[in-house]
């Protein structure tokens, strides 16, 4: 299995040098700036980006936050199933997401939408949602990015068409942004004591 195993990981460090950095610089910065404006963040996405979903609330509202006087807001739509499951059985599964939001969200908050194929029916509605009320959209995606790459403001994109390799990349951007963020927050905080 060896070379089977060798070649995943040539495509994954492909699929790594392959990705706008830039972009990526610009989507961290829209959530510093979410959190400096202490907005809501609301993160979503189906299966495999479900769970990345819910973990990146972990590592922002915790692991980022745990050291910081200001908190992350972050809420992670996956993360109350018995809600999920009541829209998906009394009104549409393709609405889950963007039910939640109804009433909640405000134009100054920021939505992290994570789709591998950036075409799921109920992640492009709630982002369709959000637009309507002015908000941000951060997409997170794999393939060409569907739909949502060309809806989303800011992008977090992996350029292969492997949803396996995609969704690694996805979770890699949460634990790059727990340092990068962390560091960041933590030394700003720090400064501003001592002034």
């Amino acid at each position: 299995m060896k070379e089977k195993i060798m070649e995943y990981y040539k495509q994954e460090i492909s699929a790594v040098r392959g990705m706008d950095f830039d972009e990526i610089s610009r989507a961290v910065s829209a959530i510093k700036d979410a959190y400096e404006r202490e907005a809501v963040i609301y993160v979503f996405g189906n299966g495999g980006s479900a769970a990345t979903a819910s973990h990146f609330c972990c590592d922002f509202n915790k692991g980022i936050s745990g050291e910081l006087d200001k908190k992350f807001r972050m809420v992670c739509l996956n993360d109350n199933v018995p809600t999920m499951m009541a829209v998906a059985n009394d009104i549409s599964y393709d609405e889950i997401f963007s039910y939640q939001m109804k009433g909640k969200l405000k134009a100054d908050d920021l939505v992290i939408a994570i789709s591998g194929s950036g075409n799921s029916e109920n992640v492009i509605r709630a982002v369709n949602y959000a637009k309507e009320i002015g908000c941000r959209v951060l997409g997170i995606t794999g393939y060409d990015g569907g739909k949502l790459r060309k809806l989303a403001d800011y992008h977090m994109h992996a350029g292969v068409n492997d949803m396996q390799i995609a969704e690694d990349i996805h979770m890699s951007f949460d634990h790059m942004m727990y340092r990068v963020l962390k560091e960041e927050l933590g030394k700003r905080e720090i400064e501003g004591r001592e002034v």
